[in-house]
């Protein structure tokens, strides 16, 4: 079996080593815009060697981890490349505009993708914070394509699942308006907070008092700015209704704060420590689920 994957970043790279690790006889081979990446994954024994695209296109399977909004382009060169058995799949964010470019770019090949998204990260990026243990018991969430072969579809889940993965499929819509809310908004929050006060003329004094509850609700901000500007701009329509949603929220916090109204702050942050309780618990049959 031989594995491609472009993009030799924390995913990309993670993914690469889950595989060698799994499949001990199998050939991972890969390549990135960043020479200095190639090499450090060379060096770390994340691939056995670069490829090129002819070369990964001719692969069994391919991960294709960039940011979003390098995929239209990489696809558009990929396309001549890919060879009838090679089965693609990727790790954007957001799936609504990939799979968009994915039908404009790869014509006849489109039915060789299944797009994918891996729900698993760390605030610290590149090849050099790759583990082949990032998505043991993580959620990976795979949006087939009406034109996919079933045997793809089952392909790429079970390489997912050799990596330790719990494998579910949603409808692409229905995966960008839920990551909208759960991974897309958190970032944003935390972008906006600790940019917010690095603004501040006291900012050195802000951040030397800012101790164990600031550190942990703004790990986030450590992310990728490149990859979270695709990611919002991507999902623009879902993630500015879920900026609507927080801001009312605030806005009703506020007019509590201002009107000394300590019953409906108890109130809404009891809720939400019962909801987080009960999230962290495993416990969710008592959240409403309208789309079940």
């Amino acid at each position: 079996m031989r594995i491609g994957v472009i993009g030799l970043g924390l995913i990309g790279g993670s993914f690469a080593l889950a595989i060698r690790r799994a499949h001990p006889s199998a050939v991972v081979v890969g390549t990135d815009r960043d020479e200095a990446a190639i090499d450090a994954a060379l060096q770390r024994g994340v691939v056995d060697a670069a490829a090129t695209l002819p070369e990964l296109g001719a692969c069994d399977a391919l991960m294709i981890a960039v940011p979003v909004r390098q995929m239209p382009e990489l696809f558009a060169r990929l396309s001549s490349h890919l060879q009838s058995n090679c089965v693609v799949t990727d790790a954007g964010s957001t799936k609504g505009a990939v799979i968009e470019a994915a039908r404009t770019t790869f014509g006849a090949h489109v039915a060789q993708f299944v797009p994918g998204h891996p729900i698993a990260g760390r605030e610290r990026s590149g090849v050099g914070a790759a583990a082949g243990e990032l998505f043991e018991a993580r959620h990976v969430v795979l949006t087939p394509l009406e034109e996919n072969d079933p045997a793809a579809i089952d392909r790429v889940e079970q390489l997912w699942q050799s990596c330790g993965a719990r494998v579910v499929r949603l409808e692409a819509g229905e995966h960008d308006r839920v990551f909208a809310a759960v991974s897309h908004l958190p970032h944003i929050i935390a972008f906006a907070l600790v940019d917010e006060l690095a603004a501040r003329p006291n900012a050195r004094q802000l951040f030397t008092f800012a101790a164990s509850g600031f550190r942990d609700f703004t790990r986030i901000a450590g992310s990728s700015p490149d990859m979270w500007r695709d990611i919002a701009l991507d999902n623009g329509a879902a993630l500015a209704e879920e900026c609507r949603r927080i801001e009312e929220r605030l806005a009703a916090l506020r007019r509590a704060i201002e009107a000394r109204d300590g019953e409906t702050l108890h109130t809404a942050m009891q809720r939400a420590r019962a909801a987080r309780e009960h999230w962290m618990a495993g416990e969710l049959a008592g959240f409403r689920d309208d789309a079940a």
